[in-house]
């Protein structure tokens, strides 16, 4: 079979390779899927290029923390599945940018048949960070000002529709006057653009001198900077990225740091998913994370946490790919189709929990990915 590693940090598009490997064979309590589908997303480009901390260092390295997949051959001792089910394939490894990929039985998630391949493949690290930042993390009351960054992005869209959903008003700082239109029909209620001034003096002629309470950015460098700067003295940030490659500057203006109590703080999915049980976020009567995935799945099912389908390549054009995913401007979630070549997808069998999304019963639920979402 064919999949994409890597053997050093570096540029996606000059260090991951696709090679060939055995079909692998699911041990005691995993299943092997057949990816349909897997995205390509900031957090993976992230995680090649090495700047993940806490992530030890482990050449050859696989890559793709989610997708969509058939179950293909059950390891013993998994009870709840079936071969040919559709599920959402949660790879805490890496790894499901491949034809084949073994997962513990727990991470295989059946779902509901009305809902696309390309919504599916995308069913945690975008939609859980939406949900996790914004009404768990920061807990942003209905009415207030929600400030992100990056707001064209992906999870910046999502965040825009959730925002909707739940009465929060949203200022989204793009770089391009053209993009500002598109996201006030998906619902923003301001738009700024970074290139027509400094987004703090922006956000405050909107929302007056106080600035706002509440602000997301996954870009860090100046445009960190300046979405700090419009916060209010008693104001939290989530910082859960840094595009740029770049710091936030905090203390160059006195009036920052020698007055009020506001809040910097980071966002990393792989953090906040092994502690839900424990976060409070969850009622404590079930799993934290099957209620996480229920409520992604009701979000999809309104049309509010949906992903918008981009281009999608075979493995052999991994590094098209990769760079097309950092396109300016693109359209969509750009996708890793690694079976496409082989024809036509099997038709799932009859799928029994077709009707609800959650794990697999009887099955430890403890192992969570450790990816991040920047968008």
């Amino acid at each position: 079979m064919k999949a994409i590693s890597f053997d050093q940090y570096g540029e996606p598009a000059d260090v991951l390779t696709v090679t060939e490997r055995p079909v692998p064979q699911p041990g005691a309590g995993e299943v092997r899927v057949k990816i349909l589908l897997s995205p390509v997303n900031p957090s993976d480009l992230l995680y090649i290029r090495g700047h993940y901390s806490g992530v030890a260092p482990r050449f050859p390295s696989e890559v793709g923390f989610e997708g969509v997949a058939l179950i293909d051959a059950l390891g013993p001792d998994v009870d709840g599945l079936a071969i040919g089910q559709r599920v959402f394939a949660q790879n805490y490894d890496g790894g499901n940018w491949a034809q084949y990929a073994v997962v513990p039985a727990d991470r295989a998630y059946p779902v509901p048949d009305d809902i696309p391949d390309e919504h599916i493949a995308s069913l945690m690290i975008n939609p859980a960070s939406a949900i996790l930042m914004v009404r768990h993390v920061l807990a942003v009351p209905r009415g207030e000002w929600l400030l992100q960054s990056a707001a064209g992005g992906e999870l910046g869209r999502m965040i825009i529709r959730l925002a909707k959903h739940d009465g929060i008003r949203t200022i989204n700082v793009v770089r391009r006057r053209e993009a500002a239109q598109e996201l006030k029909d998906l619902g923003a209620d301001a738009v700024v653009v970074s290139a027509e001034g400094p987004i703090h003096e922006q956000v405050r002629e909107i929302v007056g001198p106080e600035g706002v309470n509440y602000a997301i950015d996954p870009v860090a460098g100046r445009t960190g900077t300046e979405i700090f700067r419009s916060l209010t003295e008693d104001g939290r940030m989530l910082v859960y990225g840094s595009l740029t490659g770049e710091g936030i500057s905090v203390g160059d203006d006195p009036r920052l740091t020698l007055s009020g109590r506001r809040i910097l703080e980071v966002y990393w999915l792989g953090y906040w998913l092994p502690r839900l049980q424990q976060s409070g976020f969850f009622a404590p009567d079930r799993p934290a994370i099957p209620q996480l995935i229920d409520e992604i799945v009701e979000l999809i099912g309104a049309g509010v946490l949906n992903t918008a389908p981009g281009k999608k390549f075979g493995l052999d054009d991994i590094r098209a790919a990769v760079i097309e995913s950092e396109i300016v401007g693109r359209s969509g979630k750009v996708a890793l189709e690694p079976n496409a070549a082989t024809g036509t997808r099997e038709k799932s069998q009859s799928n029994p929990s077709a009707a609800t999304l959650g794990p697999a019963p009887h099955l430890n639920t403890a192992k969570i990915s450790r990816s991040d979402s920047c968008g």
